[in-house]
């Protein structure tokens, strides 16, 4: 008996003992909890809320405020509010991947026992339960890593998140970052990839379609597998119709929904202007970094110049006429008065070559360089009615150790004196050597310097038939001076940027921005006007005035002069409203020789202009003081009579009209080139051959 007693006190010991250190243990286990939910807390707090960075895409307006674009490197990126979203978006979000989040504070616990004990039995990890907060921090700050350190880290991150953020925050922040595939993140992005339109234009069926895609991009993306990613659509609006955020006759609706994909890959190689969008996005990179700014921040908003209109009409133009082959085009239109690019195609292929041939490449500039040696021309001495004898000439030079005999385009010559006027209508090349050659060089590398054109000036004769070479930019950019009285506009692509939380760090209508005066208005306007020649037929003579092939389509006055080398067709020109340069070559340096590529320029040229300017009103070149309107003879330069046939109004400063008639026999006489030396120098005498015998 004592025997038994003394047993069942001992077992009574012992089990007091161990109740004891089953208490203690748990005393020191709750201790130990408490202390790390303390020192968790107590860490949260001294670390603060997780800084949140991540990279948007810029978007690209036009000049209407419509999207043409955006920009993003590898993850296109854009961040929107839910307010932002169809509210479908959330509520599949939430259906299928976390029904708590509204309860929880950032875990799920009864899913990470579950998911911890498969990982057990499997010896490894299989299965995860993060909750939307979780993949949030996974997506902002962690690798995609299945590993023990990687979910620790994750536990850390969403702890700080739920401290320091509101649960629409992070399911905002969630939408936003979280993977779509095909370097799609957030829904923004996805909905404008998947369904080309926004994610707060998305239907029912569509929501719960994209929904599906980031439990596996690669498995439940509807251009890789249909069939998974349906079916994965029908599992999510159970659950959403199972949570009540939809009724069942919605539910059903859906899975009826007809969804029309609409990929961008399809979109890809009709890209809005993408040469003119690699410009701006070099401009706005400037810009940006003249704020203190750095275009890596990404999520800007910039406004460009880009008028949608003139861009279509300029493409489709180029894709009627631009011949099978490998012909390449360079094509720029801007406005005058503000120097804004309108439209831009820099090749026939952007996806085939990016290199851009309206800013980036440089050749010869044929004949279009004669409005501005005639520019040079009219500052020292010359007149619209100049007349200087087209004939065959041998010009020596590099002193008297080379020669050069330059030939029209035709192989003919006019044998007899031209005037300005026609030279340029008809590109007469032994006039504009002969202009060269009477002004010198210097002149013209002044007004070339004055024009700010990156073009070396050869002091060879052939330099006034266009050798130096030149992009299509800057020989756009001048004759878009000319057509705005002289005054030069920097070629501009960007009036407006806003960073992504909408603050305006640069206003074009802000900025003190003005035009540079580089040549005198009088003369601006005489070599318009002369420009208008080349659609003239009373200018033709051994060759017919360059414009005349596409003059049947002309319905308004435009000033232009064509370009041609061996390797290059050029025409550029401009009405009061808009100046337009084109180009037609090959990259390799190739000859044009096929009939059917040298139209290409002229038609392109002329049918773009006709178009962009059909229901503007007409504006005229308008004279401006000092400069008279005067109908001459074009044979004589004497004042029409009605005995001499080729007749045309010709513009001219007050001190050179004519006051000679045409009939005058006097006036056939002399050219300047009869001056002697000491006349030429003396500046009591004019270079005008009616006014060798006094006025």
């Amino acid at each position: 008996m004592i025997f038994l007693k003394r047993a069942q006190y001992k077992k009574k010991t012992t089990r007091n003992k161990r109740l004891k250190r089953v208490l203690l243990i748990g005393i020191a286990a709750s201790c130990a909890f408490l202390s790390a939910i303390v020192t968790l807390r107590i860490y949260a707090q001294i670390v603060g809320a997780p800084i949140i960075q991540v990279p948007i895409s810029s978007v690209y307006l036009d000049n209407q405020g419509n999207v043409i674009g955006d920009r993003f490197n590898e993850q296109r990126r854009y961040w929107i509010s839910l307010d932002e979203m169809s509210p479908f978006i959330p509520q599949a979000t939430i259906s299928v991947e976390d029904q708590e989040f509204y309860e929880h504070n950032g875990f799920d616990y009864s899913r990470i026992a579950s998911a911890l004990l498969k990982d057990v039995k499997a010896g490894k990890k299989v299965e995860g339960a993060s909750t939307i907060t979780q993949q949030y921090a996974r997506n902002v700050f962690l690798t995609h890593d299945k590993t023990w350190t990687r979910k620790i880290n994750e536990a850390l991150y969403a702890y700080r998140l739920e401290i320091f953020y509101e649960k629409d925050e992070l399911l905002e922040g969630y939408l936003n970052t979280v993977y779509f595939g095909h370097g799609m993140y957030g829904v923004e992005a996805a909905s404008q990839y998947y369904f080309g339109k926004s994610a707060k234009s998305l239907t029912l069926g569509e929501s719960a379609l994209l929904m599906g895609i980031p439990k596996g991009p690669t498995h439940y993306s509807p251009i890789v597998n249909e069939e998974k990613a349906v079916n994965r659509q029908k599992l999510i609006l159970q659950l959403m119709n199972n949570q009540q955020f939809i009724t069942s006759e919605q539910k059903e609706r859906a899975n009826l929904e007809h969804l029309a994909l609409k990929t961008e890959e399809s979109r890809v190689a009709k890209k809005t202007a993408p040469y003119f969008l690699e410009e701006v996005w070099k401009e706005a990179t400037k810009i940006v970094e003249s704020k203190g700014r750095r275009i890596e921040e990404g999520g800007w908003t910039i406004t460009t110049t880009l008028n949608k209109q003139h861009q279509q009409v300029a493409e489709e133009t180029i894709e009627k006429w631009m011949p099978k082959g490998e012909l390449q085009i360079g094509f720029v239109s801007m406005e005058p008065k503000t120097g804004y690019i309108t439209a831009m195609v820099g090749g026939r292929s952007f996806t085939e070559s990016p290199f851009n041939r309206v800013t980036q490449a440089k050749r010869q500039t044929g004949s279009t360089i004669k409005p501005l040696l005639f520019a040079a021309a009219l500052e020292n001495g010359f007149s619209p009615l100049t007349y200087l004898k087209s004939e065959r000439t041998i010009f020596t030079y590099d002193n008297g150790r080379r020669e050069y005999e330059p030939k029209n385009v035709n192989g003919e010559f006019a044998n007899h004196p031209i005037s300005m006027a026609q030279a340029l209508a008809i590109s007469d090349n032994i006039y504009a050597v002969k202009t060269l050659e009477h002004i010198g060089y210097k002149p013209f590398e002044q007004l070339v310097e004055r024009f700010n054109i990156n073009m070396k000036v050869d002091q060879t004769p052939a330099t006034a038939l266009g050798t130096p070479e030149a992009s299509l930019l800057d020989m756009t950019k001048a004759y878009n001076t000319i057509s705005d009285k002289g005054i030069q506009m920097k070629p501009t692509y960007i009036t407006k940027i806003s960073d992504n939380e909408g603050k305006v760090i640069y206003d074009i209508s802000e900025e003190k921005r003005k035009g540079k005066k580089v040549l005198l208005e009088e003369d601006a306007f005489l070599l318009s006007h002369l420009m208008t020649g080349t659609f003239d037929p009373t200018f033709n003579d051994y060759s017919p005035a360059t414009g005349i092939s596409i003059r049947a389509k002309q319905t308004r006055p435009y000033a232009a002069k064509s370009g041609t080398t061996n390797t290059d067709q050029y025409l550029i020109g401009f009405s009061p409203q808009l100046t337009t340069g084109v180009w037609n070559g090959y990259d390799q340096g190739k000859a044009v020789s096929d009939a059917e590529a040298k139209q290409v320029t002229k038609q392109v040229w002329i049918e773009f202009m006709e178009q962009v300017h059909r229901g503007l009103p007409e504006e005229p070149f308008i004279a401006p003081a000092g400069v008279r309107g005067v109908i001459v003879d074009i044979e004589t330069g004497g004042l029409a009579t009605s005995d001499c046939e080729k007749q045309r109004l010709v513009y001219l400063k007050e001190k050179d009209i004519p006051t000679k008639l045409c009939t005058d026999p006097r006036l056939k006489q002399h050219t300047f080139e009869d001056l002697s030396e000491q006349q030429k120098e003396d500046e009591s005498w004019s270079i005008f051959p009616f006014n060798f015998f006094g006025n």
